[in-house]
């Protein structure tokens, strides 16, 4: 069976940075690059077309999109069949609990959701210090998954971790217990 962590958390709680301390763990955890239309940013992302987005929705290939920051965001079946060939454990970043729930029931796989916080403060800190054109926007985006949190009070996670409290490393090596335990 196919494996897969779910980091879900507003922008600066650290899903990039416990991504890389996973990678330096062991290779088998991969990124999942997901689908982006739009511009800015391209590190960490599969980098499409209207065109393409519009094949994969025809195709019914799309288990999560949303728009943020101007951009269209995809999780996609192909591309998730691709991030987990060989065994591989892909880390999908996600904004929204809704977009927690579509890829954990729509892909089969084994997924760990993983609820990342950190305080608004800490956000703007990280974000200001990571050197982010779009500070507000990201600040904004803090408050939605605040809401977001609220009203899914009932949503599952195997772990939460407040990563203003936690180091990257021992984020990571706690991720990896949860799926070690399980096999």
């Amino acid at each position: 069976m196919n494996h897969g962590i779910l980091l879900y958390g507003p922008p600066a709680s650290g899903k990039d940075t416990i991504t890389a301390e996973l990678a330096r763990i062991h290779s088998r955890y991969v990124l999942f690059a997901r689908l982006k239309i739009g511009s800015g940013r391209t590190q960490g992302y599969r980098m499409g077309t209207a065109k393409e987005l519009k094949e994969l929705e025809q195709r019914d290939q799309i288990l999560y999109c949303n728009e943020r920051y101007g951009n269209t965001y995809v999780v996609d079946q192909p591309g998730l069949d691709e991030a987990t060939r060989n065994g591989r454990v892909p880390i999908v970043h996600l904004g929204q609990i809704a977009g927690v729930q579509a890829v954990a029931s729509g892909f089969r796989a084994r997924w760990w959701r993983v609820l990342l916080w950190c305080p608004r403060e800490v956000t703007e800190q990280r974000s200001v210090a990571r050197g982010d054109a779009d500070n507000a926007a990201r600040l904004k985006a803090w408050e939605a998954t605040r809401l977001d949190v609220d009203r899914h009070a009932d949503a599952e996670w195997e772990l939460t971790l407040r990563t203003d409290k936690v180091s990257p490393r021992e984020a990571a090596l706690r991720i990896q217990g949860l799926l070690t335990a399980a096999e």
